[in-house]
């Protein structure tokens, strides 16, 4: 996921993006080069404590305060509508209870507040569709508990952003199998 040429996908992905930012599944820190200026502070939460130790260097670099929290996305601490901003990148495959975790990532972002998301998921295409199904339990192993064959469309609708059609697109030079993206940015109403 630190590949070179997620990178343009990843500042996409967090363009606007400023204020009080909560990030979701913060590994490394691998989005923090591509946050703006106008970002107040960033509340990363992993679930993996040996990932805070690896973000250092980057965390270091960014002119704003990142606070850690080893916890999981299902159950978030933090306070009802504390936040302008959510980010998950390549975060949702792998949570166990996606559904609770995407409604604690809508309890904790004030109206008007976005979704911001770059996941990756369930192909379009029923032939990569059905290969995503059969590898899934070899690649839930694998890969850490990570999902090939999540809806990402429906999970992050299954709450009620204002959200204009999702982008669904493969990345180039990766098997469509674990190659399919959806990116947008999810808005909570007013």
């Amino acid at each position: 996921m630190s590949s070179k040429e997620l990178h343009p996908l990843r500042q996409q992905c967090v363009q606007g993006v400023r204020g009080q930012v909560l990030e979701i599944g913060f590994g490394t820190g691998l989005n923090l080069p591509f946050y703006s200026k106008d970002v107040v502070e960033v509340h990363a939460v992993d679930v993996n404590p040996k990932m805070a130790p690896k973000a250092l260097h980057r965390i270091e670099e960014v002119p704003f305060p990142v606070q850690h929290h080893v916890l999981s996305g299902e159950s978030l601490p933090m306070e009802d509508e504390s936040f302008d901003f959510v980010v998950s990148t390549f975060t949702l495959c792998s949570i166990a209870k996606v559904h609770q975790a995407v409604q604690e990532i809508w309890r904790v972002l004030r109206p008007n507040g976005r979704f911001c998301f770059l996941e990756h998921g369930l192909s379009p295409d029923p032939k990569v569709a059905s290969w995503q199904t059969r590898l899934n339990p070899l690649q839930h192993v694998l890969g850490d508990g990570c999902h090939l064959n999540r809806p990402m469309d429906q999970i992050v609708c299954s709450q009620p952003f204002q959200v204009r059609p999702i982008q669904t697109f493969y990345l180039e030079g990766v098997p469509r199998v674990i190659g399919c993206l959806y990116q947008e940015q999810a808005q909570k109403p007013a």
